[in-house]
């Protein structure tokens, strides 16, 4: 083996796991420090667990204890990097997203011999999802930290930088950015051994497009044929309006208005009248929590009757709290958190090791580090280079089906191909370095998140232009 250094309540949890969501506008989830000017701070988990969630050091300074020290093996430690966002405004995923990916890591650590004889690290650093930080924490990660894969990103920071991470040649496997910006970029192009081609940036997230497809199909089958689109002025936001619209008139409908609003603005009345002019069954909304909050709860007071479906970022607790009532009848379509491969046995195991809420972020968060580790595992060694080739060997039939490291690695030691099913999703990479989910239509009452219908990826194949 090489190693090429590059030195709340049960009720509510229960809620999110029903359903969670698509690609997050803007998004990619609670560790990271962030100075007041701005600077990151580093973190390093290794092995960690217990009903309260992993332990964790903290670094004072950019450099994590991870550059050379040795692990318990003898051999120096393997780390992945990861930019979180907890001061972002979705910073509030932070901690479903790091207890998935933290029991990976401890599944990891715990199988005999660890990856490759070596004990694998998490560094997080802080990006507040800004394009700018996030530059400055991915040269911290190579240069600092020697981390050999890089896991999670939001649409924001990562659209203006795909070059920048290509030019790196470090993979970046994303379970955050849902951007529609990837739907042709990044992968290997289907011919792992060449490198010459890869855009070494992948995503065990769905991208927009899958929810927005989804939605798209569930509004023409119902019949509504003539839709209007608010958005925010986010990349994310653009995103997904993109998408929704594509979808939505390649099904054969018609968008008649499609208005972008400032975020944070303390009232959007002026704006819903605006929209309002036209004549439309249904309308998209995308736009951060706080401020689709409200919109919605001036949609209602003013009385208007076509039904908003709604950009799948906002899904959570504190949405339906804030809304209340003035939500009841709005639609929301996300990729389907519940009805991955092995979705039941990750839940499971993901509620014993700590009391996060469990969300589509964390389970993709969770394959991630699993993709990447099974990865170095099947090539020898933890380099780039090696990850990079390896990706799509491991998660892509035919092979074995593993849902774990430890039974992906068993399986190697075999002699066996592996096929890595996801707790999100299949995890079947295209050549671009995407997955496909099925999307979950729910309508807003007072009960919370109800289920309306279950729209399988088959279905809405046609409306995604995934290559």
């Amino acid at each position: 083996m090489s190693r090429t250094p590059r030195s709340e309540d049960c009720s509510r949890r229960r809620l999110l796991q029903v359903l969670t969501v698509g690609g997050l506008a803007g998004v990619a989830g609670c560790t990271g420090a962030q100075g007041g000017d701005g600077s990151s701070g580093g973190e390093s988990t290794g092995e960690s667990g217990g009903s309260s969630g992993p332990a964790e050091t903290e670094t004072p300074e950019s450099t994590a204890d991870a550059s050379g020290s040795e692990s318990s093996s003898g051999s120096a430690p393997i780390v992945f990097g990861e930019p979180t966002m907890k001061t972002a405004q979705f910073g509030f995923i932070m901690p479903g997203t790091n207890q998935a990916i933290d029991l990976a890591l401890k599944e990891i650590n715990e199988e005999g011999g660890g990856l490759l004889g070596s004990e694998l690290q998490i560094v997080r650093r802080e990006t507040a999802s800004k394009p700018a930080q996030f530059r400055s924490v991915l040269e911290q990660f190579l240069n600092n930290d020697g981390a050999v894969t890089i896991i999670r990103a939001t649409s924001t920071e990562l659209t203006p930088n795909l070059e920048f991470v290509k030019e790196k040649q470090v993979p970046l496997i994303t379970s955050g950015a849902g951007t529609r910006a990837l739907d042709s970029y990044g992968g290997d192009k289907g011919t792992p051994d060449d490198l010459s081609d890869d855009e070494w940036v992948w995503r065990t997230i769905a991208s927009d497009s899958i929810p927005t497809a989804g939605a798209a199909r569930h509004m023409i089958d119902q019949g509504y044929e003539r839709m209007a689109i608010m958005q925010g002025n986010t990349q994310g936001e653009r995103s997904w309006a993109d998408g929704f619209e594509s979808a939505y008139t390649q099904a054969g409908g018609t968008i008649v208005n499609r208005l972008e609003v400032q975020n944070e603005k303390t009232s959007y009345q002026s704006e819903l009248n605006r929209l309002f002019q036209d004549d439309f069954d249904a309308w998209g909304l995308t736009m951060k929590r706080k401020d689709a909050t409200t919109i919605i709860r001036e949609w209602a007071n003013a009385g208007y009757e076509a039904i908003p479906v709604l950009e799948s970022g906002v899904r959570s607790q504190e949405f339906l709290d804030a809304v209340g009532e003035s939500g009841a009848g709005a639609l929301i379509a996300s990729t389907s958190s519940t009805t991955g491969p092995n979705y039941d046995r990750f839940a499971e195991k993901f509620a014993a090791f700590g009391d996060a809420d469990l969300h589509q972020w964390g389970l993709a968060g969770y394959d991630a580090v699993n993709v990447a580790a099974l990865a170095a595992q099947r090539g020898g060694e933890a380099t780039p280079e090696t990850i990079q080739r390896n990706l799509s060997a491991v998660s892509n039939p035919p092979g074995t089906e593993v849902a774990t490291f430890a039974e992906g690695k068993e399986a190697l030691a075999n002699g066996e191909e592996i096929n890595y099913q996801g707790a999100l999703t299949p995890t079947d990479f295209t050549p671009n370095g995407n997955v496909v989910g099925d999307v979950q239509i729910e309508e807003l009452t007072a009960d919370g998140f109800e289920p309306v219908t279950l729209i399988r990826a088959s279905e809405i194949r046609d409306l995604y232009a995934a290559e």
